[in-house]
């Protein structure tokens, strides 16, 4: 009898845009006029709804228009839209960006770096990741005096040192300066290459390989005369345009980096 009286009301007069559209969300419970089969909906398959009656039978059915009743008026059921999982955003070191931060206060703890070329650029691949953890990367412009320097911060649990030193590799000068810090505070590493320059990828400055600098001739000045890139200046120019992200760095000062932020920001607060 409903399934004739649903039949009555679309063949006297009634318009397709009269019957109102509702969204099957899961547990919503419409009867099939055709067959009287009434059941909650579970879930969809290929454009087609699948109810669940009382007795836990399940049955399939088309989502025609105006193809189901609910509290016994006709109704077209209509799909929920799924909604679109926000985008993740990348910064330039990998981890996800966290949108709308706002930088946290300063931690006591700080990242030391050589000099102004590698702050530059932990900056522009790390930068994101060090304003949200609150870490200041200062240049030491020099570590010949680093044991100096570190009984000078005054270190301690809550303030921790974490030191990027150029060309730690065995029997180096860097290396033998590292050497002779014992503070259980302060991590000193870095990466192998002379110069942080050539920590950067060839490829990502647009070159084969870096060249080989002669003794006794400043690595810098080195690079640009065989290279054609002016002064250290105009060189250092080229090298940071051509880093835009992590991928862009050789892995050992990508995870030298890594190393030293997790340490300055897991001391005791």
């Amino acid at each position: 009898m409903r399934s004739q009286n649903y039949g009555d009301i679309l063949g006297r007069g009634g318009r397709r845009g009269q019957i109102p559209e509702v969204v099957a969300e899961p547990g919503l419970v419409a009867e099939d006029p055709a067959s009287g089969f009434t059941g909650a909906v579970v879930r969809f398959e290929n454009g087609h709804v699948v109810l669940e009656d009382r007795h836990g039978r399940h049955r399939l059915f088309p989502l025609t228009p105006a193809g189901f009743l609910i509290d016994g008026k006709p109704v077209t059921l209509v799909q929920p839209t799924r909604k679109k999982a926000p985008e993740r955003v990348i910064s330039a070191s990998g981890s996800v960006r966290v949108a709308g931060h706002k930088a946290r206060t300063a931690r006591d703890s700080r990242l030391w770096v050589e000099g102004i070329h590698d702050a530059e650029l932990v900056e522009r691949v790390w930068g994101h990741d060090l304003r949200v953890e609150g870490v200041v990367v200062e240049p030491l412009h020099g570590i010949d005096d680093l044991a100096g320097l570190v009984s000078g911060f005054g270190t301690a649990p809550h303030r921790r040192l974490g030191v990027l030193v150029d060309h730690l590799v065995a029997g180096s000068k860097e290396s033998r300066i590292v050497a002779s810090l014992r503070d259980p505070n302060v991590l000193v590493t870095g990466h192998p290459y002379v110069d942080v320059w050539q920590a950067v990828k060839p490829a990502a400055v647009g070159i084969g390989e870096w060249p080989v600098v002669p003794r006794g001739t400043p690595w810098k000045e080195g690079i640009c005369a065989a290279l054609g890139w002016g002064d250290p200046a105009d060189g250092w120019r080229r090298v940071l345009a051509g880093v835009r992200s992590y991928k862009d760095l050789e892995t050992p000062l990508i995870g030298a980096v890594e190393r030293l932020i997790d340490f300055v920001t897991t001391g005791e607060e």
